[in-house]
């Protein structure tokens, strides 16, 4: 996957999403979440980020709202690319 992350955002939500930074004007969302994921801290399980609100599945947010950016284990890399596969 390109640029797969996992995000932790200022919130304390984790996400894992193909991420990509975009040139914008001052103010402007700078960063693009492709196919984001929540991640469910006790059992691991993944789920689509706003799923309840939207089929829209890339999402442009700024980057002040994201604590760190790590790459995840092999674990829930291979569990997030069997998802997007789907």
């Amino acid at each position: 996957m390109k640029n797969l992350k996992l995000i932790v955002m200022t919130n304390n939500q984790i996400l894992l999403t193909q991420i990509e930074e975009v040139s914008t004007e001052l103010g402007e969302p700078d960063c693009r979440l492709v196919e984001p994921f929540v991640l469910n801290q006790s059992s691991l399980e993944l789920s689509p980020w706003l799923l309840d609100f939207t089929t829209q599945n890339t999402f442009m947010i700024h980057s002040d709202k994201i604590l760190t950016i790590a790459d995840p284990n092999s674990k829930l890399k291979s569990k997030y690319e069997s998802l997007v596969k789907e």
